[in-house]
């Protein structure tokens, strides 16, 4: 696996670029500004873009889709359950209001346990609910694209709709704490110190985890 972190549009969202070296296949994750540049990238390392993939649905996270599908043919995954929710009137027109186009309909739905494959590289889907219902994580080969779900000293905020803090407790503690420390974590958003982490410093460093890995 080969990957690259972008930064893109106003909300410091960190867009990932993943390809397998061999097949020259790629997906990205949550392109949600700058396409143009992004497919400029993709053409420069001679990449077919197989897939568009959200970490969930918030606008902030998929109003590229639409352009990057536009530019490329790839089709867009989401969870299910946020491909529903944020295509519903009340969330499109909300987006619209903040200048964020809403996603199309996803081409592919996911669940926990999925995984997405571009060449020989495979992507395990992690439901990580909480931020929202269908927020996931992706795991492949010891890297964590954790979206909104986790970020380098802190988590995603649980006051918006369809946001359960109950339940992202549990995701946290269940899904993530669970995992290797050595487990380097890719967030979907450039709020901490540095752009990247690992589980095991997060145990350390993050109160959310510290608190939670002295429960388990």
């Amino acid at each position: 696996m080969k990957s690259e972190q972008i930064l893109i549009g106003n909300m410091a969202v960190f867009c990932y670029l993943v390809w397998c070296e061999e097949s020259k296949e790629a997906l990205i994750i949550d392109p949600a500004g700058n396409e143009e540049q992004l497919k400029e990238k993709i053409d420069k390392y001679g990449l077919t873009l197989k897939y568009i993939v959200n970490t969930h649905g918030h606008g902030d996270h998929t109003s590229g889709n639409r352009r990057m599908k536009e530019l490329t043919g790839a089709d867009i995954v989401m969870h299910e359950a946020d491909d529903t929710l944020f295509r519903s009137p009340e969330a499109v027109e909300k987006y619209r209001r903040m200048g964020l186009e809403a996603s199309p309909p996803a081409d592919r739905t996911v669940t926990h346990g999925d995984t997405i494959t571009i060449g020989n590289v495979s992507l395990n889907v992690i439901h990580t609910p909480g931020h929202s219902p269908g927020g996931i994580c992706l795991l492949c080969e010891g890297n964590l694209f954790s979206g909104d779900t986790l970020f380098v000293g802190g988590i995603g905020r649980t006051d918006l709709p369809g946001s359960d803090h109950n339940l992202f407790m549990q995701s946290l503690k269940e899904r993530l704490l669970t995992l290797p420390d050595g487990t380097v974590v890719w967030p979907g958003h450039h709020y901490g110190p540095r752009p990247s982490s690992t589980i095991g410093t997060e145990k350390l460093a993050n109160p959310w985890l510290r608190q939670l890995a002295y429960m388990l």
